[in-house]
């Protein structure tokens, strides 16, 4: 790792963008639309800001500001592409955690979703968190550019789709009945996991109007981040406990299903996190100085313990 900015900037930098996020996210969730007209039922949104609001590292909105930095991106579009990021990751939370799914009863340290409300309002306040991620991408706050913006959405609505995110989780449901190779699970999790990441990582070159090669470097590293993201969710999954996690532990060992913990073993598994990040980190040569912060996030990514 290079030197230059310090851990303790970096850990300053990311609370920093967590509490910009979250009082952006409280903004887009107050009682009225962004047009400021129409009043919306007040149970729905209740559930939409117990599942968004009050927790969460902000990890994905700080990639999008961080990359979006390396580019001299105004900070405020960048917070806007983040919690609209921020929306689909939470949506995708609340339903994850339905009984239909992974029937979770824990979600950052209290009850998910479904336990405060009922499954029915729970399924409405993720659908509402996703399409709002639109509605926020589409803002012309976000950028002045209707084209930037309609690239936005176009590249969030891919990631957070049947050939991304949502994809990946019906390949988790079918693992719990099928036996995957490390090939499957590599798949599985770049869809369920790193699109979104990729995105946070891309949207940067996409509101500046990056040139392609930059934007290649970035989903390199994005790739690569990743697949260590979730290589230490796993790791967590073994060694952590539900109070550092705030959610429970050993779900996946419960359900049978293959991960790369199980398949590796825990060293080899934390090696491969390793030469995961250092091959992410080289990616940024490109950047020099300017992507430090995203370099520190590598780290960040597999010395977490929640």
């Amino acid at each position: 790792m290079t030197t230059g900015t310090t851990l303790p900037d970096f850990a300053k930098r990311l609370d920093q963008t967590a509490e910009d996020t979250e009082a952006l996210l409280a903004k887009l969730l107050s009682d009225t639309l962004l047009s400021d007209e129409i009043a919306r039922p007040k149970r729905l949104m209740d559930a939409m800001r117990y599942s968004t609001l009050g927790g969460g590292k902000r990890l994905r909105p700080f990639l999008v500001v961080e990359s979006s930095a390396v580019f001299g991106v105004g900070r405020q579009s960048a917070l806007l592409a983040g919690a609209a990021l921020e929306c689909i990751h939470c949506y995708s939370l609340i339903h994850d955690d339905l009984p239909a799914m992974d029937n979770s009863d824990l979600r950052r340290g209290r009850p998910t979703c479904h336990k405060a409300f009922d499954d029915a309002t729970a399924v409405l306040a993720g659908d509402g968190l996703l399409t709002m991620a639109f509605e926020a991408l589409s803002h012309p706050d976000t950028h002045d550019s209707p084209a930037v913006r309609c690239e936005l959405v176009a590249a969030l609505a891919g990631a957070a789709g049947a050939a991304g995110m949502v994809g990946g989780q019906m390949i988790d449901l079918i693992a719990e009945t099928r036996t995957l190779d490390i090939g499957a699970i590599t798949r599985l999790q770049r869809m369920k996991t790193g699109a979104l990441i990729a995105f946070a990582c891309e949207a940067g070159a996409i509101l500046a109007k990056a040139p392609h090669e930059l934007r290649v470097a970035l989903r390199g590293y994005a790739h690569d981040l990743g697949l260590a993201f979730q290589i230490a969710d796993d790791l967590l999954d073994v060694e952590g406990s539900a109070e550092e996690t705030g959610k429970p532990v050993g779900a996946d060992a419960a359900a049978g299903k293959a991960t790369f913990v199980s398949i590796l073993g825990i060293e080899r598994a934390r090696a491969q996190a390793e030469l995961l990040i250092n091959q992410a980190v080289a990616h940024l040569d490109l950047f020099g100085q300017r992507a430090e912060l995203l370099r520190q996030v590598a780290r960040f990514v597999i010395d977490r313990r929640t």
